[in-house]
């Protein structure tokens, strides 16, 4: 009997190295290495002094186990659904997160920071990595792969890697419609030159870095974040129209930069991963995609709150996030983010995943 349950334990191990082995050679690349704001932190922001946290409940309340991660979701977010989609794990960790170590980062890692941006005055308003920090840490990463997998693999994991970035929105809500500096400075147009100007900057050194597969992201429709609606209540908590016309202006910025990019470097391919077309659409049709909320958040009331005021024991936050497109007046609900992954995937990441 002992002899029988030793074979079929064996056959089981068998079974799951092959999956394994076939998930690996299925894998169109080797590792996602992820730099951004809140919309792609998994959790960095635990591990920094910061308000802008999201490590209580009800975040998480639909990730595994049902715990909160750090995430500004009710459950995983776009870099995660894009790690499973390209035969990775099925969540993306933070780099600063003390649960995993160099055989998980190996294959993902995020240093994405939640209320960061292009500017470091962007970081400075809730005090979090700005992004010079996060490229500082990649370089950290660098060697501890090194270390790990030896010179050989972990350059060809450096070069063949997705790099994924998700900023910007922050450096318009957070800073130059909030605070005074920038506005004294630039006009929204001169501001937005100055910000592709740092993400051409950043592109250029993750280049030199052994990068060469990076999708940057665009802004979404920001004026129809629950927070900008509630904000518009003079005209009817519709969308702030003035900000989605900079969205659109920025992702135009982006796109040229792209093109840019793509001609100057060698070897180098850079994608514009642009959530604002499908995010509009699941705002303007909700039911045509399965929602029933589109102008409010699924936390607490849904018209303003947002990290520590999105609170587990509020009667109004709603049962089922996956009838909401927000889920709080910020950040996506899961189902919101798998759908964007979706789409990005099968657009501007096709190349690298096909």
């Amino acid at each position: 009997m002992a002899h029988t349950s030793n074979t079929i334990s064996l056959c089981l191990f068998i079974v799951q190295l092959f999956f394994m082995l076939l998930a690996k050679a299925n894998a169109k690349i080797p590792a996602i290495i992820v730099f951004g704001d809140s919309s792609v932190d998994s959790g960095n922001n635990n591990h920094i002094q910061t308000i802008a946290r999201s490590n209580f409940m009800p975040y998480g309340r639909d990730f595994a186990g049902g715990r909160p991660t750090g995430r500004f979701s009710n459950g995983r977010i776009t870099t995660d659904f894009i790690s499973e989609a390209a035969g990775l794990k099925q969540i993306v960790p933070a780099y600063l997160d003390p649960a995993y170590n160099m055989s998980d980062f190996a294959v993902g890692v995020s240093f994405a920071s939640a209320g960061t941006g292009y500017d470091n005055a962007t970081a400075d308003v809730l005090g979090v990595i700005p992004l010079w920090k996060q490229v500082e840490y990649y370089k950290e990463y660098q060697k501890k792969l090194r270390a790990y997998l030896g010179d050989t693999k972990a350059n060809e994991v450096i070069s063949e890697a997705l790099y994924a970035t998700s900023l910007g929105t922050n450096d318009f809500l957070e800073n130059y419609y909030t605070m005074p500096q920038r506005r004294s400075q630039y006009t929204i147009d001169q501001f937005q030159t100055f910000l592709v100007g740092i993400a051409k900057n950043f592109i250029t050194n993750l280049y030199n870095l052994g990068a060469r597969k990076i999708s940057l992201g665009g802004l979404p429709p920001m004026g129809c974040m629950p927070l900008e609606r509630t904000r518009n209540m003079g005209n009817g908590n519709e969308c702030m129209e003035s900000y989605n016309v900079v969205a659109v202006n920025f992702n135009e910025k982006l796109n040229g930069l792209v093109m840019e990019l793509n001609k100057e470097l060698p070897d180098i391919q850079v994608v514009l991963s642009n959530p604002y077309e499908p995010m509009l659409q699941m705002i303007k049709n909700p039911s045509s995609y399965g929602f029933e909320v589109a102008s409010i958040a699924c936390c607490a009331t849904g018209l303003f709150e947002m990290g520590y005021a999105c609170d587990r024991f509020n009667l109004f936050t709603c049962k089922d996030a996956n009838k909401y497109i927000f889920w709080d007046a910020f950040h996506p609900t899961e189902r919101t983010d798998r759908i964007i992954a979706d789409h990005v995937v099968k657009t501007a990441l096709s190349k690298f995943l096909a």
